[in-house]
């Protein structure tokens, strides 16, 4: 048995680069059309915000499934009256580079049922603007 565990060093650092890097294959695990798909990122304040955000790389847009289940994702966190948002983001690095996520662009994001483009803004603008909507206040 391989044991996986890892010391955290730093939070938000990748301490083990070749587990991060691992594929994963997911081709055993289907039922009809039905897939499973990844979250790039999920971001919970405490259970007053959620952000999901899907990371893509140029001009490659999510797959529909993925799309439609992240956004079904966002709409039962909101019937349980929790903001969410999903925010798709953009970013140029090469495969053999790390990419810097908190500096990915925020193309669209989508909350309450409803998809919105964004102006040129960072993710990290973008979650500092949604801190200060819903947290900052309280």
């Amino acid at each position: 048995m391989v044991k996986c565990f890892t010391v955290h060093i730093k939070r938000g650092k990748i301490v083990n680069r070749a587990r991060a890097q691992q594929i994963k294959d997911f081709v055993g695990l289907r039922w009809g059309n039905i897939t499973p798909t990844d979250i790039d990122c999920f971001v919970d304040f405490q259970n007053r915000l959620f952000v999901i955000i899907e990371y893509k790389c140029g001009e490659a847009q999510m797959p529909r499934g993925q799309e439609l289940a992240l956004e079904r994702l966002c709409d039962a966190c909101e019937k349980a009256e929790i903001p969410t948002y999903l925010l798709a983001a953009t970013h140029n690095h090469k495969v053999e580079e790390d990419i810097d996520c908190a500096q990915a662009t925020v193309t669209n994001h989508y909350h309450k049922r409803e998809w919105k483009e964004c102006k040129e803004i960072s993710v990290k603008e973008a979650i500092d603007k949604l801190r200060k909507k819903y947290l900052d206040n309280s």
